[in-house]
């Protein structure tokens, strides 16, 4: 937790899909990005790296994927960057080996304890309020039937059948957390990212989502990461207070919330829901743009989980950003999304950034600069940094939705985006947030209907972004810079 780098720019991305392997990602970070970020957010690398769930559904959690490198790459790399790994607290794989001594021996088995069913949750039976109850982020409710010791079961699988869901009631459940976070942070690993949490409290008679154990797991996991000096990284996808509630207790949240109300600045050249975030966002976030995910909606609208509190975009504002995104991307986003793929996120719309904005340069740039601007910890996706379009040829090989925002890249494809104006200018602006002594004092903002100042100032140093969202103008100045100017609107060239 004293990690000096641990505040500046992270890069987000899938060791395979941006560099191979971890050798291969030690030379690009050494190579085009050289400079650019302090640390990075290695996507699951654990065995294996690709099953079902691209490597959220890892059969051993404790072991890298001989195929990506070793713990010996890892730790490597952690000589040179902060690296932050993802901790899988809500589910494991049905295929690991602890689930399939469950299958085989039922009950009997010594892992059994740790895996949840509906019968562990309701020993006497679930009334039809009892499951209507349950939140789930997709369509229908979260059971899988399954035979455990030749025992036909109703397994709790929130996210997929592949991936069963942990009792963290149970000794067992956390001999095996302790053991992942023991590997990770072994290994020179100082962020840990606890992936679902927020599922992982389930209580009878509750939503089983954000409930009071939720919040006590995640203290002890915290305790344990604390003890072995790490910090810690919620996931969590909801209304926007809880964000503000929860980062009063952990080390950092995401702020989900961002990314949406971007877009909703851009393309309804309004500010007014920026603004009003902006004066209750907690100040230990760590900020995105993009993710492996889709772009979050849930986290800027009214939930029925805090019924009488509403969101920072009302419902039409948010089915007009949503249709504005579809109508920028040419339509991709609508067939990589809810129901025209397999992964039904009704929460989120599956589209790269950079469609999301119809691939104009400029404002794309400018979402960046706002990003990179906003006090916290920026992230960027591997696929935003190189401003990449929806990947539809492997949307169509693979059928999930969040595809189209996975796109794996060759060498001579990282060689041609780095050359790109609107990649050039995110990685200065990127070297200026990381190198800059501005950004280590005072952050202040200044909001009208379509125009932001947003300024770091420390002594004689200053970083200021200016913009008008409703003329698509902006500049970045930076004192000791030459001319001061970073970078504007005409640095780039719009490619529609």
């Amino acid at each position: 937790m004293t990690d000096s780098r641990a505040g500046g720019p992270q890069l987000i991305t899938y060791i395979d899909r941006l560099a191979g392997d971890l050798d291969g990602l030690q030379s690009v970070l050494r190579g085009p990005l050289d400079g650019v970020f302090d640390g990075v957010h290695l996507l699951p690398y654990y065995t294996p790296f690709d099953g079902t769930d691209a490597g959220f559904d890892p059969t051993d959690h404790t072991q890298v994927d001989p195929r990506l490198g070793s713990w010996e790459d890892v730790r490597a790399l952690s000589g040179d960057h902060t690296v932050m790994s993802d901790v899988i607290v809500n589910h494991v794989s049905s295929r690991s080996a602890m689930f399939q001594d469950v299958v085989e021996h039922g009950d009997g088995s010594r892992w059994s304890p740790m895996f949840l069913t509906l019968s562990s949750l309701f020993p006497d039976g679930a009334t039809e309020a009892d499951l209507a109850r349950i939140y789930r982020p997709r369509p229908g409710m979260p059971f899988t039937t399954m035979t455990l010791g030749g025992e036909r079961r109703l397994v709790w699988t929130t996210f997929t059948p592949d991936q069963v869901d942990l009792d963290l009631r149970s000794d067992v459940a956390w001999e095996y957390l302790e053991s992942v976070i023991d590997a990770l942070t072994s290994a020179g690993v100082t962020m840990l990212r606890l992936d679902a949490v927020g599922y992982t409290g389930k209580e009878a008679g509750t939503s089983c989502f954000m409930t009071e154990p939720a919040a006590r797991y995640t203290q002890r996991i915290l305790e344990l990461a604390h003890a072995r000096g790490a910090s810690v990284l919620l996931e969590i996808h909801g209304h926007y207070l809880q964000q503000v509630e929860i980062a009063q207790s952990v080390d950092y949240v995401y702020d989900f919330a961002l990314p949406p109300l971007v877009l909703h600045a851009l393309h309804a050249r309004d500010l007014r829901p920026l603004k009003a975030w902006f004066g209750v966002r907690p100040a230990n976030a760590v900020t995105v743009l993009d993710t492996h995910d889709g772009i979050g909606i849930v986290d800027v609208g009214a939930n029925d989980l805090r019924p009488g509190d509403p969101g920072l975009l009302n419902p039409a504002q948010i089915d007009a950003l949503v249709e504005s995104i579809h109508d920028a991307s040419g339509g991709t986003s609508r067939a990589a999304t809810g129901a025209a793929a397999s992964n039904l996120d009704l929460y989120q719309v599956n589209c790269t950034f950079y469609d999301a904005l119809g691939r104009d340069d400029a404002r794309y740039l400018l979402a960046r600069l706002i990003q990179i601007m906003t006090p916290g910890i920026p992230q960027v996706y591997y696929v935003g940094l190189l401003a990449g379009a929806n990947d539809m040829e492997l949307l169509e090989a693979s059928g999930v939705g969040r595809d189209v925002n996975r796109h794996h890249y060759s060498a001579d494809e990282i060689r041609a985006a780095v050359e790109r104006p609107v990649v050039a200018a995110q990685l200065d602006a990127l070297r200026l947030r990381r190198e800059h002594g501005a950004f280590g004092g005072e952050f202040t903002s200044e909001f009208t209907d379509t125009t932001l100042s947003m300024r770091w100032n420390q002594g004689d140093q200053e970083v200021v972004l200016q913009a008008d969202v409703g003329a698509g103008t902006f500049s970045l100045l930076a004192s000791g810079r030459e001319d001061e100017v970073v970078c504007d609107h005409t640095s780039v060239a719009t490619s529609v």
